[in-house]
């Protein structure tokens, strides 16, 4: 699995004359949108963590973009103009911990180039294509080994043709260690070499590899010819390409599990492995640590992970975190609310239950009187509570909590990565989420951020549960990175992928994003005539609980299919004594489909004579 990803970008573009002049060659836009940054992002929906991006000429353009983009780190070539590519890559290489895809920032590319790469088994490989017709082919030749034993224009001297450089390739730590050691050495007479040449030179000592994908669709684009000939011939070919692996597009406005995007999907695509190796105990601790890292300062929280649901991570929390002789206060003012206290009865812990309005703010000066009349141990709530979209106020309740000496849980399955939180501020000990929600993984992992001195607490406390022990859990998959039963392996692919596109976007953006889509919803309903259950001011802006209209021809059931018909899924609500159905903001969702879901809401509304 490849993580890091380095773009050469330092050149001057000269073969473009003006229009390069003071901007980029990889910031030229085909169909909207520059070419490195489309780079960008398809290395990111290949799973790539890091990108580097060896700048030179107009390095700022760089450095906005990775403004805009949190993966990319930029290394400034200042001698950019007295050296070529591989003077770029040798500022580059420090920052290079391991395998890493070595790109051109003027490319035109399929993105299965970077999958095929990924997935070849040869440790340092080179991407090759059949016949371009390009007019400036660079071809590769192999010995009878198929090592790469040489780079040239010169196809007459090619005696054994691999295929022509696309400018995409695969390369170890130790292979780039070499490269830059080979540069050192000969820099007096090769100032100027390109990094393709040293690929030959290194191939001596490591071997270097060519994968050849005969009809491959890219190109480099070094002058306007070439820009005409990408626009017009190659761009139409990888967007037909592409868009043949596109997954049909269901927007779920279900609260969970959430629109996925492809590249989420696609993330569980691997090769089988056992989740005893070592490889894949690394990756379920990268991706605890990008879970605590979402909501909490990794120095004092850890993130305790299950193969479960959000309510299997409730499970957990109760039965593991409320001490031996204990007693919880638990606030109901919703059916995740009545869940907790449930789970709490369940394992006949002591429990008092605090019982709210559903779609009313909670009485803190009663909640208060509550928690003074008994000596209570542990304190739960829920966040977001998704039965109607009622935010409670945390940062007034949690504080409150830890004022009267109880530790706090707190569920914020519906809140967690879609908002931004920080659970040391907001006084929370321990809170549960899942990776199906405004994370944007996959459905079948549950975990809970725990504040780790309270979360030690436990290690002498007789055990509640056994699958679901938090401790247990803990201290076994610190001493082994591996969890005691076995984990949902391709669920871990997706979540990983989930966590990076979460910290490109940022959880900042990502609840902009989910706003807009909610202030498009309810503008849309003032406009059909619908009415909320729960106030604008009192709504996380995840849920919106909506009334039947009061119309006897309105059915949920004939506007869930009617709905499901333009590719939008709907959910009732869980009321019992209220009638309404939900609409939720979460996962990939997007502001015009949104605007399309309201149009679709106000067609069915119209046919039944609401509107």
């Amino acid at each position: 699995m490849i993580k890091q990803a380095v773009i050469m970008a330092g050149g001057l573009g000269s073969r473009f004359g003006n229009r390069t002049h003071a901007m980029p060659k990889g910031f030229i836009e085909i169909d909207g949108t520059a070419m490195v940054e489309r780079s960008v992002r398809k290395l990111i929906a290949a799973g790539v963590e890091e990108i580097i991006i060896g700048t030179g000429h107009c390095s700022e353009y760089y450095d906005e973009l990775a403004k805009k983009y949190p993966c990319i780190k930029t290394v400034r070539n200042d001698n950019y103009e007295n050296t070529s590519s591989m003077g770029t890559l040798e500022v580059c290489a420090p920052f290079v911990r391991d395998s890493f895809f070595l790109l051109e920032s003027d490319l035109l590319y399929d993105s299965i180039g970077l999958f095929v790469l990924d997935n070849d088994m040869r440790k340092n490989l080179i991407l090759a294509s059949g016949k371009t017709n390009s007019d400036d082919e660079v071809y590769l030749e192999t010995d009878s080994s198929g090592v790469l034993c040489n780079v040239t224009k010169d196809k007459v001297s090619v005696k054994n043709l691999a295929g022509e450089l696309v400018g995409i390739s695969k390369i170890t730590k130790s292979f780039l260690d070499k490269m830059v050691a080979f540069y050192e050495r000969t820099r007096a007479e090769n100032a100027k070499i390109d990094y393709e040449t040293v690929f030959c030179r290194v191939a001596k000592e490591e071997p270097v590899f060519v994968r050849r994908i005969e009809y491959y669709a890219w190109t480099e684009i070094d002058d306007e010819a070439m820009l005409e000939r990408a626009e017009k011939l190659i761009y139409p070919r990888i967007k037909e390409n592409e868009s043949l692996r596109d997954i049909r597009r269901e927007v779920l406005l279900n609260p969970g599990p959430s629109t996925t995007t492809d590249s989420v999907k696609y993330a569980q695509v691997v090769a089988d492995i056992c989740p005893r190796e070592l490889e894949f105990g690394n990756l379920m601790e990268e991706v605890s640590i990008g879970l605590t890292e979402v909501c909490a300062d990794t120095k004092n929280y850890v993130t305790v992970m299950f193969g479960c649901s959000g309510t299997g991570a409730d499970e957990a929390m109760i039965s593991s975190c409320v001490p031996p002789e204990g007693k919880l206060l638990v606030v109901d003012n919703g059916s995740y609310g009545e869940r907790l206290a449930k789970i709490a009865k369940i394992y006949n812990i002591d429990t008092d239950v605090f019982k709210s309005s559903t779609y009313e703010p909670i009485d803190l000066e009663a909640l208060e009187k509550q928690m003074q009349s008994k000596k209570y141990t542990t304190f739960a709530v829920v966040y977001h509570e998704t039965t109607t979209g009622l935010l409670n106020p945390l940062d007034k309740i949690c504080p409150m909590a830890k004022k009267y000496g109880m530790t706090t849980l707190c569920d914020i399955v519906s809140a967690y990565g879609g908002m931004p939180i920080d659970l040391d501020k907001l006084d929370i000990d321990f809170a549960t989420s899942t990776s199906n929600k405004h994370i944007g993984g996959m459905a079948g992992i549950g975990f809970v951020v725990c504040r780790f001195s309270e979360l030690m607490k436990q290690k002498e406390w007789p055990m509640r549960n056994y699958y679901f022990n938090l401790y247990d859990q803990y201290q076994y998959f610190k001493k082994t990175k591996q969890t005691r039963f076995t984990p949902p392996v391709q669920t871990f692919y997706a979540l990983r992928q989930a966590i990076i596109e979460t910290k490109n976007e940022t959880v900042e953006k990502r609840f902009e994003r989910f706003s807009e889509c909610w202030k498009i919803f309810v503008a849309g309903l003032k406009e059909i005539g619908l009415k909320m259950l729960v106030k604008e001011e009192n709504q996380s802006r995840f849920i919106t609980a909506v009334l039947f209209p009061e119309n006897p021809k309105f059915s949920f059931n004939g506007l869930h299919d009617y709905a499901r018909s333009f590719g939008f899924t709907i959910y009732p609500g869980k009321l019992g004594n209220i009638d309404t159905f939900r609409i939720a903001n979460m996962g990939d969702i997007k502001p015009e489909e949104m605007r399309r879901f309201v149009v679709v809401l106000r067609d069915y509304m119209h046919s039944i004579g609401v509107c």
